[in-house]
């Protein structure tokens, strides 16, 4: 079944998946998932550029080009892509909490955030597309990139749950 850009929520093996996409207000992809770490450990994986092939579920994050082996907020970071054809993509941390969010964006200016809070026995993890504030929000939606990131979610957040372990979904940002 193909992730919903519609303000459809579902939940797949312990991914639950929500979207929002009302022009007047928020355009978002957003994914969570619980895993048996705590949020430390998890962050730290967030904040290492070198390693986010290991989370990347889209499958187009090849490697670090440059910066900083860890990453604060206003830092600036390459990365090695490749989606049809390999390219450099430059990105800066536009958000950051140690321990509970890092965000980054590039040129485009959609961002890619991660929050984390603690739970019992582990973290939830929620993982967020944000084309709000975008250059061209309807040109990303007419080339179909909410739909994809959506599904790059769903995926990231599984190899997280994989990496970690999962634990039981329970509620999420927006439920209640």
């Amino acid at each position: 079944m193909q992730p919903r850009i519609d303000g459809g929520r579902r939940t797949v093996r312990g991914v639950t998946t929500t979207s929002t996409q009302d022009p007047a207000t928020r355009r978002q992809v957003t994914g969570t998932a619980a895993v048996a770490a705590p949020p430390e450990e998890v962050f730290e994986l967030l904040a290492t550029p070198r390693r986010h092939p290991e989370v990347d579920g889209s499958g187009t994050v090849r490697g670090a080009l440059r910066g900083p082996a860890r990453l604060t907020l206003g830092a600036t970071f390459g990365m090695r892509m490749r989606q049809v054809l390999p390219y450099p993509i430059r990105n800066t941390v536009v958000e950051f909490e140690e321990g509970r969010l890092i965000a980054w964006r590039h040129v485009g200016r959609h961002v890619w955030r991660w929050q984390l809070a603690a739970v019992p026995g582990g973290t939830r993890v929620t993982e967020t597309f944000d084309w709000s504030d975008a250059l061209s929000p309807l040109g990303l939606e007419v080339a179909g990139f909410p739909v994809r990131n959506a599904a790059a979610i769903e995926a990231s957040l599984r190899l997280l749950c994989d990496r970690f372990g999962a634990l039981e979904p329970g509620p999420g940002p927006g439920s209640g």
